[in-house]
């Protein structure tokens, strides 16, 4: 019981920090950077951008203007964070890979609600580009939640190509 108490605080503490840095960065940006400002820091690579995303990943809705909008967002992460809690507390998670990566989803998840509710809308500031094609703008819990997607596809990849009678 002790030991499985013990595994539990790198989980929470991954979580905490992931939230924290998320957090700190879109205050550190809101606060140091107008809205709609541009800062090049790798030339052809890397921008500080200052903007507001209403919607979901990718800018998906963010033009829609419809009311229910804001609430169906916060309604469906709280109820994806909700299942992989209870992924996590029940032991459903799968093995470590699987376990980290919902956890950075959760930490993200997390940090991005609380941006829709305090903010109205989720602060992205990262804007990464190869010359003049450039990605999405995105922050610290986009990135948090797509390195856990992929911890979670490369356990299910892992456990695919392994299946549990052949591991030692």
């Amino acid at each position: 019981m002790a030991s499985a108490s013990r595994a539990v605080w790198p989980l929470v503490l991954l979580a905490v920090f992931v939230l924290l840095a998320d957090q700190l960065s879109k205050y550190a940006v809101e606060r140091f950077t107008p809205a709609g400002s541009l800062r090049m820091l790798i030339p052809g690579l890397l921008n500080l951008v200052h903007t507001n995303n209403p919607g979901v990943a990718f800018g998906i809705f963010s033009s829609s203007e419809t009311p229910w909008r804001a609430p169906a967002l916060i309604v469906f992460s709280l109820g994806v964070m909700c299942l992989i809690a209870w992924l996590l507390v029940a032991g459903q998670a799968g093995g470590w890979l699987g376990q980290y990566g919902l956890v950075l989803i959760l930490a993200g998840a997390a940090g991005n609600l609380l941006d829709r509710v305090s903010r109205r809308g989720v602060t992205d500031f990262i804007d990464f580009h190869l010359g003049s094609h450039h990605w999405y703008t995105f922050n610290v819990a986009d990135s948090a939640i797509v390195l856990g997607a992929a911890l979670v596809i490369l356990e299910l990849v892992r456990d695919w190509r392994h299946p549990r009678h052949e591991r030692a």
